[in-house]
């Protein structure tokens, strides 16, 4: 099969690629949203689903013309998780291009776009692996044995990784997005003057949950009042406490598989001292730590058109009614 285009409308970026499985990326088009939202402390749906209405068509002119094609040789979109309005622009567009080019259409799963990016990479992983799905919307451990086979390890019971880092983001007086911004506040803090819980590390299980570690930065901020270097200190505390708590619990998973490959993707994924802590750990315990660029971790068309170019070259096609699914849970996602 040749060149496929994915679209990618899920949330507050619009994002479009071709990706041919031969040749690997072809190009992408990518509008952020974030200057639009940002005077709003976080996202708008119906002025992100506007945004979408107003950039998706210009992108995939845009894109289609520098590869120098007329059409591709089939589509695929964003069906869910995410925004329904955002989604629903997707969606609607893509089919209707699909029908126009008389070429097929599949609906990809958000977090398996993002399960998978690290596989666009120079150096992809093999299957088996764990994943660790860490954005502002999951956070999850998977286990994956291949396309469409995935196994749910842990999964956060409140606040997402992501989330957490929005929220304490707005605490500490900070921009959106959150967690860039505590990220770079962290760097000016003084280690060891805050120590915040590592949640859910106390007890066996892989499950995760932020919300008493979000009340115990709050309760750090109120006493810290406007003093701007224990500001810098609890976004160093916070990030320390978020980071740790992910390695605990990728140790945990990797001991109960018996796998050899992790992979982390989403949002948080791109986080350096994340990174950073993880490839240290995989270099003692002898575990291949795979992450996706940072400019695949964020959402993007990229990795739509990833999966979906494996699924219909699988055979898989959408069903001539679409519709959306804002809440879809990744174990219900099959084998094409």
């Amino acid at each position: 099969m040749g060149a496929i285009l994915g679209v990618e409308t899920s949330c507050d970026e619009t994002g479009v690629a071709l990706y041919h499985s031969e040749h690997g990326l072809l190009g992408e088009r990518l509008r952020s949203q974030v200057a639009l939202h940002a005077e709003y402390g976080g996202v708008v749906p119906e002025l992100a689903s506007r945004d979408h209405i107003r950039y998706l068509a210009p992108l995939i002119r845009s894109l289609l013309d520098e590869a120098g094609l007329v059409r591709p040789a089939g589509v695929a979109y964003t069906a869910g998780p995410g925004l329904a309005g955002a989604l629903l622009v997707g969606a609607a567009v893509t089919r209707s291009l699909a029908w126009a080019w008389g070429v097929p259409a599949v609906a990809v799963h958000h977090m398996e776009g993002h399960l998978l990016a690290p596989r666009l990479e120079p150096d992809p992983p093999e299957f088996p692996f764990v994943a660790l799905l860490v954005s502002g919307g999951h956070t999850q451990l998977v286990s994956v044995a291949g396309l469409g086979r995935y196994r749910l390890l842990g999964d956060t019971l409140d606040d997402a990784a992501g989330e957490a880092f929005d929220k304490v983001a707005k605490m500490l007086g900070l921009g959106y997005p959150g967690g860039p911004a505590v990220a770079a506040l962290a760097e000016r803090g003084c280690p060891g003057r805050f120590r915040f819980p590592r949640p859910m590390t106390d007890r066996p299980g892989l499950d995760f949950s932020f919300s008493g570690l979000k009340t115990a930065v709050l309760n750090a901020v109120e006493a810290a009042g406007d003093d701007p270097q224990a500001r810098a200190d609890i976004a160093l505390a916070f990030e320390e406490a978020v980071v740790d708590t992910l390695i605990i619990k990728c140790r945990r998973a990797m001991a109960a598989t018996g796998l050899s490959r992790l992979v982390v993707a989403g949002g948080v994924g791109a986080n350096r001292r994340l990174r950073e802590g993880l490839r240290a750990w995989g270099r003692k315990a002898g575990v291949a730590v795979f992450f996706p660029r940072p400019a695949l971790c964020t959402d993007n068309g990229a990795m739509i058109a990833h999966v979906g170019a494996l699924r219909l070259a699988a055979g898989e096609r959408a069903d001539p009614v679409f519709a959306v699914r804002p809440r879809w849970p990744l174990s219900e996602l099959t084998v094409p």
